[in-house]
């Protein structure tokens, strides 16, 4: 997280790359940026780059993190924020500091809007099923978007899928112009599901909230999970709520893990 409110910093692809590189710091999955709010109905404005420096439209898990970043720092008092994202507005509720509420708003299945190059992908149901041809393999796929393009793939055990394997060769598919979060999903009860990403820009990541919620959906909507469902990642647990007819509700604790400095000069080529 880093604050541009109270402190003015220049944000470009180079200088995420430094901050997200685990080799020269403590490193981190994407690099979050609080800032004022562009349009003045939102309290702030939220951007988010890739630990390869490339910039993002959405992360759930990140957002939990914003909402209790901005009220821990003292930016704001207010308990429901409004904040506005390159995919939209975002509501996070941070009532409950230990359970924080983020209304990711509702799945987007049009395939321009995800992006989605149906010329690489054979549809095969209303709810978002396709079929592409994956590592010289037909492969039954759930494809959507929540602010980010998702491709959700149903595993017998999620120790053993090919999770960077299946995950770098899709961001090579032509079905996706701009690469894709892959989820590969275990069925434990029809409340509760494993769940391993591979996530666009990053690599195999210990937890991906939009992924979660992109994996709840499309198990609602083939019959196979509830409408709550809990979501265990290898970083933790989460729960994700889809009522079908309204927003995705992701939720959750959060954790402050570490604090530092850094300076501008050090990481100046």
């Amino acid at each position: 997280m880093l604050d541009t409110i109270t402190q003015n910093i220049k944000i470009d692809a180079q200088l995420c790359r430094h901050i997200a590189d685990r080799h020269y710091g403590i490193g981190c999955d994407q690099v979050l940026i609080v800032e004022p709010p562009s349009d003045p109905t939102m309290d702030f404005n939220y951007r988010i780059f890739n630990a390869d420096g490339k910039e993002v439209a959405q992360c759930g898990n990140g957002a939990r993190c914003f909402g209790r970043y901005v009220y821990d720092h003292g930016l704001t008092d207010k308990k429901q924020l409004q904040i506005g994202t390159l995919s939209g507005k975002l509501m996070i509720d941070i009532s409950d500091l230990n359970h924080i509420v983020v209304d990711m708003g509702a799945p987007i299945f049009t395939p321009k809007a995800i992006p989605l190059n149906l010329k690489a992908a054979t549809k095969l149901d209303p709810e978002g099923r396709y079929k592409i041809r994956l590592l010289d393999n037909d492969r039954e796929v759930s494809i959507l978007s929540l602010g980010n393009p998702h491709c959700v793939i149903s595993v017998p055990a999620t120790s053993e899928a090919a999770v960077n394997e299946v995950g770098i060769a899709l961001q090579e598919h032509p079905a996706f112009p701009k690469g894709v979060n892959v989820s590969f999903v275990q069925v434990l009860a029809r409340n509760h599901i494993k769940c391993r990403v591979y996530e666009r820009g990053v690599g195999e990541t210990f937890a991906c909230g939009s992924a979660a919620c992109a994996a709840v959906v499309a198990g609602v909507l083939q019959k196979e999970l509830n409408m709550e469902v809990k979501v265990d990642m290898p970083g933790g647990a989460i729960t994700v709520q889809w009522p079908t007819t309204a927003s995705v509700l992701l939720s959750g604790p959060t954790t402050s893990v570490f604090n530092g400095e850094f300076y501008l000069s050090s990481f100046e080529d």
